[in-house]
Parts: structure tokens; sequence; C-alpha cells
């Protein structure tokens, strides 16, 4: 059984005209008849009754037909991704990252992800979520992670979730907080604090501590993540963070309640537009990785 048999087959089964179906396989009708009749004489059975030029397909024919248009899309789709392997190599890949997505989890990804397609080469750009946003619309990067905010619809970007992670409390070493478990809004009232300038979801947290008449001192604010912990940790206040955004050790954190504030991290690209097989290669990769939560 060859493939172009089985094209054959499959043409003259459209047409129910050898003539038509040799001309759409760019074949003359000899080389066509003769390639159905081997494929008929190795399945044992006729595919077709011929009614002189008119053809039409056996109930052999019709219970082999949905088989060998698999073994087509199968011997296709195996094209495809051999191509798309060969495309790999030295395929750019340019990513965009929220920067106060945490890097240890994000990284562990990413190394699997190089070590599994090692010939993509691979670029990480950190910066803020508007400015991610414009970055994809305007195809300056492939792909981005980000959190995934209520102003952002299916129909703007195409979303992949990923994982979900909860904010927590930071605080340095012998901290009096240390000794709770949780930490409620109320328990940080007119506490030191250091204000995470680049926070998504700053402006909902300051607006409930507002509403509850929580009082934030803010005594350092930072746009940077490193520099927020440098100096939770130096005992200046303490800070909301998302829980695998805390990389500095010796930081304690406690769970933030009442209200329990979580943000959903999701990969973004643009709708409608087609992925590269390096895009393509990521997002299955993403899909089958082991996020946390």
């Amino acid at each position: 059984m060859e493939m172009s048999q089985i094209r054959y087959v499959l043409s003259a089964a459209e047409h129910l005209n050898f003539t038509v179906a040799a001309e759409a396989c760019n074949v003359s009708q000899p080389a066509l008849t003769k390639g159905i009749k081997k494929l008929e004489h190795s399945l044992g059975a006729p595919l077709f009754h011929r009614e002189g030029k008119r053809i039409l397909v056996s109930d052999f024919g019709h219970t082999m037909m949905p088989h060998l248009r698999q073994i087509v899309q199968e011997a296709e789709t195996a094209q495809e991704l051999a191509q798309n392997f060969r495309l790999l190599n030295q395929a750019p890949l340019k990513l965009g990252v929220m920067s106060t997505i945490g890097h240890l989890r994000l990284a562990r990804f990413l190394a699997r992800f190089e070590k599994s397609f090692s010939g993509v080469e691979l670029s990480v750009q950190e910066t803020s979520p508007d400015t991610l946003r414009r970055d994809l619309a305007d195809g300056k990067i492939d792909v981005a992670v980000m959190t995934q905010l209520d102003d952002v619809s299916s129909e703007q970007f195409r979303i992949m979730p990923l994982y979900q992670e909860r904010y927590v409390v930071v605080i340095p070493p012998g901290h009096h907080l240390g000794a709770l478990n949780q930490i409620g809004l109320r328990d940080i009232s007119g506490e030191p604090y250091v204000d995470r300038l680049a926070c998504e979801l700053r402006e909902m947290v300051m607006g409930v501590c507002e509403s509850r008449g929580v009082e934030l001192y803010a005594k350092f604010r930072s746009e940077r993540e490193d520099w927020v912990q440098a100096m939770v940790l130096a005992g200046i206040g303490f800070a909301f963070m998302p829980e695998y955004s805390v990389t500095l050790p010796g930081l304690i954190q406690r769970p933030l309640g009442d209200p329990e504030v979580t943000r959903q991290i999701s990969l973004f690209t643009m709708p409608g537009r087609p992925h590269t097989p390096a895009l393509s290669a990521m997002m299955r990769a993403a899909h089958m990785f082991d996020w946390p939560g």
C-alpha cells in the first residue's frame, strides 16, 4: 500500500470519475487506474464499481474510506511535525514577562523548554503589563506571561491560564506579626509599609484598605521587586507580594486573609495571528508543564 495509491482512491471517491480524479492528482488516467487496481488487489476487494466512464464506491469502499483518509491525515501531520522540527533550528522566539512575576517558577519551565527545543533562540524582556500588551499587538514580542485581569477579553488576546498564586504578607525575621499563621488587614493597620509601585493589583488592595479604614504608612516605595524585598529584610516595614515572587532568603511570609487576594498568571498571544513553529512548541510545552498550585 503506497501513499500515492491512497490519494488516487480518495480523489476518485470524491469526483466519481477517473479522468477528473487523474487531473486532480496531476497524473495520467492509466497511471491512476493502475494504482487503484494495485491497492484493490492488496486489500482483496474492489473499492469501486465501474459502469463505463461512471464509477460508484462499493460497500467495501465506503467502509475503507474513513481509514484511508485517516492514513493521509496522519502522514500530513507527521510531515508537518518533521518540518517544524527542522524549522526550530535557530528559530527566534521573543517572550515578554510581567516584571512582578517570580523568576524561579518560570525559569524551571524555560529550562525544560530549552532542553526539549534547544534550537529555539529565546529572548526574554521584562516590563509592565501595558507595555506587554502594546508590544504583543505590534508584533514586537511573540508571547507574553502576565496577569489575567478583568479588563482583558478573549477578543483582544488568546489566553492560556498557567497557575494561580496567593498574595502574602512579607516581613523580616523577628517581626511580631510572624507569630500569626495568617495576617488580616486589621493586623497590619498602622504598621510601617513598603509600597510595591509596580504591583498590578496595587490600586485594588489600596481601595480595600481604605474602605475598611486600614491605615498604610509607606516608609519606602519602589517599582523594583528586588529593592522592595531588600528593604523589608532590612526591617523598614512589611509588603504585600505574590507568594511565588518572594525570592530573597530570610524573608518570612504569611498568607493574607480577610480578604484573600489571588492572581491568575497566563500566557497571552494574538488571536488570528499564525503561530510560528517555535511559538507552537512553547504553547504545547506550557500546556504539558506541571505548574505550581
